[in-house]
């Protein structure tokens, strides 16, 4: 029996409180160690917060990574300092970088790269409080948007999971 490769995609919450953080991790590993190694691989934006955590757990467990970034300038004017280490640390394990058509970051650019996420991964990731959409880029969108088109989703919670005011 020969071993399929699983892409599983991910879409999540950035402003996740500092004890959040590990729950999340936690979860997320519970939820990928059943494909761990060369078979995984994982498709994030590495935005802060879940994106990112995601794509670590995916590294940790022996996978490769597949970066979508929204615009050709998100580095410079969306990641912030206290990211940029984990950001710049994802780009250069990733197997893969793709970047939209997109110059700048905007929403638009953010649903291209939600668009390329679930049009290219077997399986979602939703790390999701559950809460209905702020916008067409957030995560109750792009989860509402996969389960349109029939693409599994698993909603990551963990009891206790906290989200901090933006």
């Amino acid at each position: 029996m020969g071993e399929e490769l699983t892409r599983i995609g991910v879409t999540g919450h950035m402003n996740l409180s500092p004890e959040t953080v590990e729950l999340v991790r936690v979860a997320i590993r519970e939820q990928l160690r059943p494909h761990a190694g060369h078979r995984l691989e994982g498709v994030s934006c590495i935005a802060a917060g879940s994106d990112s955590i995601f794509a670590e757990v995916v590294l940790e467990l022996g996978g490769s990574l597949e970066v979508v970034l929204p615009s050709a300038d998100y580095r410079e004017r969306k990641v912030k300092p206290a990211h940029a280490v984990q950001f710049d640390s994802l780009i250069r394990r990733a197997a893969r970088v793709r970047t939209t058509a997109h110059a700048e970051a905007n929403p638009v650019a953010y649903e291209a790269a939600n668009e390329v996420v679930l049009s290219s991964c077997d399986l979602l990731l939703a790390v999701w409080d559950g809460c209905s959409p702020a916008d067409q880029g957030g995560t109750a969108a792009v989860v509402e948007q996969a389960r349109e088109r029939g693409l599994p989703v698993i909603v990551l919670w963990p009891d206790g999971a906290l989200r901090v005011p933006k």
